[in-house]
C-alpha cells in the first residue's frame, strides 16, 4: 500500500483521497482552507456528493485519512503527492495555472528538505506542455533538484462526473497517465491495475491532451445535440427522438450520455477547457472554427431559454435546479445560475428549489454555494418546498431533473407556464402552458 498526499480538498481531491483511503492507502489531504481541514478530520465531507459522507466517515475512523495545512509534514510522510487544485480560466481564456504553480512551489520547497524519493503527480486539468513548461521548472527551482532523477513527475488526469464520482472512480471508462520515471509509473500502475480497465501509459503531453480532448468532445456533443434539437423543433419534429435513433447505432460507439438535446453545458470543466484549447490553438496559429462555434452556440442556448421566459411574461420565476447538473451542489459556470442572474438584473424575482444546494446550506458546509459568483443573495432565494416554489411563481423553469418533482410539475403546467430545459417527462411536447426548449 502507498502513502499519498492529495493537495486540494476540492471535488477531485476529496473524492480521490477518500477512495484511495478506502483502498487501504494512507492518505493526507492538504489545503489552505481551515473549514475543509476541520470537516475532514471530523469525519465529514466538505462537499455534497453521493456516498461521500459515509465514505469519509469510514476512512477517517479507520485512521486512513487525515487533513492538514502543513506541507512539509505531508511530503515527509508520503511517497507521492497528487495535485488536484482548480485551474479556472484566465481573463484571456487560457488555462489558469496560478493555483497549480503555488502548490508546486510549496511542494518544491518541502522536497528540498526531504532525502527519500518522492513523486509529484498533477491531476488538475492543464493544457499540453503545462507540465514541461510550468510545473517541472517550478518544482526544480523551488527544490534545487532535477525532475525525473531526484524526484518523479507524472500527469494523471481524472474523468470523474459529479454526482457519480465514486462509482466512476471504481468503474472507469478510461485510464491514462504520463510519467517521467519508472518510480512514478509503478505507483500509478499499482493504483489502477485492479480496476478492470486498460491502462494507457503515455508521455506527459499526450496525457494532458487526452484530458482536454475528452472534455471538449463532451462539450461538442452537447452543443451538436442542442443544435439538432433546435432545428428539429423548428421543423415540427421532436429533437430527442431524432437523437435517440442516432444514438441507437452502437457500432461506432456513440455514447448517449451527452447526446441529448436540452440546455447549455456548464460546470468546472467543459466551459474553461474549450476556452483553453481554443486559446492554445490560437497560440499555435491553428484555426479552431468548431471550438469558437461551440462557445457561441452554448451562449445562444442560454439566450434561447432567456427568450422563453420573456415570452411567458412572468415577473416571478421559480427555478427547479440551479447547480450545473443534478446530483451536485456545484454552481461553477452553471448556465442556470447565469440565466437566473440575467433575470434578476432585469428586475424579475427569482426563487430556487435545488435539494443539493439547499442541503449544503442547511448543513452549514464551508463550501455551500460553491462556484456561485453571479447570483446575489443565493441563500435567501432557496426554497425547500417545491409546492411553495410553484405557488409563489408566475412561471416555473425546470433546469435540472429530479424524479420526485415530475408529477407535481406536470400538474403545475395546468395553471401556469412551465418551461422545461431538461425533459422532465419523455411524453411531454410543447403545447398549452408547457414549453420544452428543444421539443
Amino acid at each position: 500500500m502507498a502513502k499519498i498526499s492529495v493537495f486540494g480538498i476540492g471535488y477531485v481531491g476529496v473524492v480521490s483521497a477518500a477512495c484511495l483511503a478506502r483502498d487501504g492507502h494512507e492518505v493526507i489531504a492538504v489545503d489552505v482552507d481551515p473549514g475543509k481541514i476541520k470537516a475532514i478530520n471530523s469525519g465529514l465531507s466538505p462537499i455534497v456528493e453521493n456516498g461521500l459522507d459515509e465514505l469519509i466517515a469510514q476512512v477517517v475512523a479507520d485512521g486512513k485519512l487525515t487533513a492538514t495545512d502543513d506541507v512539509q509534514h505531508a511530503i515527509d510522510n508520503t511517497d507521492a503527492s497528487f495535485i488536484a487544485v482548480g485551474t479556472p480560466s484566465a481573463p484571456d481564456g487560457s488555462v489558469g495555472l496560478k493555483y497549480v504553480t503555488a502548490v508546486c512551489e510549496n511542494i518544491g520547497r518541502a522536497l528540498a528538505k526531504k532525502d527519500g524519493h518522492h513523486s509529484v503527480v498533477i491531476r488538475s486539468t492543464i493544457v499540453p506542455g503545462s507540465c514541461e513548461n510550468t510545473c517541472i521548472p517550478t518544482l526544480e527551482k523551488a527544490s534545487g533538484k532535477v525532475a525525473g532523477k531526484d524526484f518523479g513527475v507524472g500527469y494523471y488526469p481524472e474523468f470523474l462526473r459529479e454526482s457519480t464520482a465514486i462509482e466512476d472512480y471504481y468503474d472507469p471508462g478510461l485510464i491514462v497517465f504520463g510519467a517521467m520515471d519508472d518510480y512514478t509509473t509503478r505507483i500509478l500502475t499499482e493504483l489502477n491495475e485492479g480496476l478492470g480497465c486498460k491502462i494507457h501509459v503515455v508521455d506527459l503531453r499526450t496525457a494532458e491532451m487526452v484530458k482536454y480532448t475528452s472534455n471538449t468532445w463532451r462539450a461538442v456533443k452537447v452543443t451538436f445535440a442542442n443544435e439538432i434539437g433546435n432545428i428539429a423543433k423548428a421543423s415540427g419534429l421532436d429533437g430527442q427522438t431524432v437523437m435517440e435513433i442516432l444514438c441507437s447505432d452502437k457500432k461506432v460507439n456513440i455514447s448517449s450520455y451527452f447526446m441529448r438535446p436540452g440546455f447549455a453545458f456548464g460546470g468546472s470543466c467543459l466551459p474553461k477547457d474549450v476556452r483553453a484549447l481554443r486559446h492554445l490553438a490560437a497560440e499555435l496559429d491553428t484555426p479552431a472554427h468548431l471550438l469558437n462555434a461551440v462557445l457561441e452556440a452554448n451562449e445562444a442556448q442560454i439566450k434561447r431559454a432567456e427568450n422563453m421566459i420573456a415570452a411567458s411574461g412572468a415577473q416571478k420565476v421559480g427555478f427547479v435546479g440551479i447547480s450545473f447538473k443534478p446530483g451536485t451542489d456545484d454552481l461553477r459556470e452553471s448556465p442556470l445560475a447565469e440565466l437566473a442572474a440575467r433575470l434578476i438584473a432585469k428586475g424579475i424575482e427569482v426563487k430556487i428549489h435545488d435539494p443539493y444546494v439547499f442541503e449544503a446550506y442547511a448543513n452549514d458546509n464551508s463550501t455551500a454555494g460553491r462556484g456561485n459568483d453571479v447570483i446575489p443573495d443565493l441563500k435567501e432565494r432557496m426554497v425547500e418546498s417545491l409546492d411553495a416554489l410553484i405557488d409563489e411563481s408566475g412561471a416555473v423553469l425546470v433546469g435540472n431533473f429530479y424524479g420526485e418533482t415530475v408529477d407535481r410539475l406536470s400538474q403545475a403546467a395546468q395553471s401556469r407556464p412551465v418551461l422545461d430545459l431538461t425533459r422532465m417527462n419523455r411524453k411531454l411536447v410543447s403545447g398549452g402552458n408547457y414549453e420544452g426548449i428543444c421539443w
